[in-house]
């Protein structure tokens, strides 16, 4: 794909800096390292960033986002630099790279009713617009989302459950009609019985307004079902990319192998296997320079300690960063976004 991309991610790196207490000295945490994707308009594209809570997924959605600036790297929005967006520009991204965040108390303000948090962007991006026309907007957006204008609208949030809630998010965000949206987890913290119209609300965009979405989840089950593209994240580097069918059916790296393992399979008559590894281990980010993986890897090598893996092209749609496939051709991590994801 040659097109340039809607938002693209190119070798981001993330370190974030502590001050040590009196007598210690401080710490840095690598919390994504050398990332790239890219998000196309056309076909407009469906990737989910995968991994387990302190992967580094919910850090590069906000790199992406530009709600913080890379340590390393640069992340593009329709071709120009992020840094270089300013005044107007910078505005006319913000419109068109909607977010939807896995806490919907972070964007509600407890003191007003439901109705300011779908104003206030209207007013912002569209101020042209009468009363009636905003409106009529925020009623189709609820609509669209499944939820009864009589029963949203003129509560507070705390009157409205955790589904009602997130789902005005998701309205929130269809409003403005953007190219992207970036959900960080958007059903985690709701019923399973609501997962499957919030998804289906996405899906919705996604289909009948050319929406481009980055699905943020540590659930490989809905990834599968709502994305065509995936990158797996360990401790804040890729491990595994490329397309979700093969990435999710028939995993290579380790770790996604036992993501993937321990999904348990709705039949009652077989045991859940035994997890190998600390599934907490993905917190702790690594700064040494072998694979982050492999204190835990039970197939690690002695080089997989001291130098960490490129990422190598298995295939036409998906590249592995694990020696056990160095019989591959290496793929520079700035190239990862132009071959697998987002196509």
């Amino acid at each position: 794909m040659n097109a340039t991309p809607l938002l693209e991610a190119r070798n981001v790196t993330k370190v974030f800096a502590s001050r040590g207490t009196i007598g210690a000295r401080g710490t840095t945490t690598v919390a994504v390292n050398q990332a790239s994707l890219a998000i196309h308009a056309t076909p407009p594209s469906i990737v989910a960033i995968a991994g387990e809570s302190g992967s580094g997924k919910t850090t590069l959605s906000r790199l992406l986002l530009g709600l913080i600036s890379p340590t390393s790297g640069e992340v593009f929005y329709r071709g120009r630099p992020m840094e270089a967006i300013k005044g107007a520009e910078r505005m006319a991204f913000r419109r068109d790279v909607q977010a939807i965040f896995q806490d919907p108390f972070e964007v509600y303000n407890p003191f007003y009713r439901v109705d300011h948090a779908l104003e206030v962007p209207i007013r912002r991006f569209e101020p042209h617009k009468s009363a009636a026309e905003r409106r009529a907007l925020i009623e189709q957006a609820l609509d669209v989302v499944g939820l009864r204008v009589d029963e949203t609208l003129g509560r507070y949030p705390h009157q409205l459950s955790g589904g009602q809630r997130q789902r005005v998010m998701v309205a929130r965000a269809l409003m403005l009609n953007p190219s992207i949206i970036v959900a960080d987890e958007p059903v985690s913290m709701v019923d399973a019985s609501l997962r499957a119209s919030i998804l289906e609300s996405l899906l919705n965009a996604h289909d009948q307004r050319d929406i481009a979405i980055i699905y943020i989840t540590h659930d490989l089950t809905t990834a599968y079902q709502v994305c065509t593209s995936i990158l797996m994240m360990y401790s804040g580097a890729m491990v595994e990319v490329g397309s979700v069918e093969p990435v999710i059916k028939d995993p290579l790296h380790p770790y996604t192998q036992l993501l993937v393992g321990s999904i348990p399979l709705p039949d009652p008559t077989r045991r859940w296997a035994a997890v190998q590894a600390s599934s907490s281990a993905a917190g702790q980010h690594s700064t040494t320079q072998g694979c982050p993986y492999a204190p835990r890897c039970p197939q690690v090598m002695d080089i997989c300690r001291t130098e960490a893996p490129p990422l190598y092209a298995v295939s036409a749609n998906r590249a592995v960063a694990c020696y056990l496939y160095r019989g591959a051709p290496a793929v520079a991590t700035e190239d990862v976004s132009a071959l697998y994801i987002g196509a």
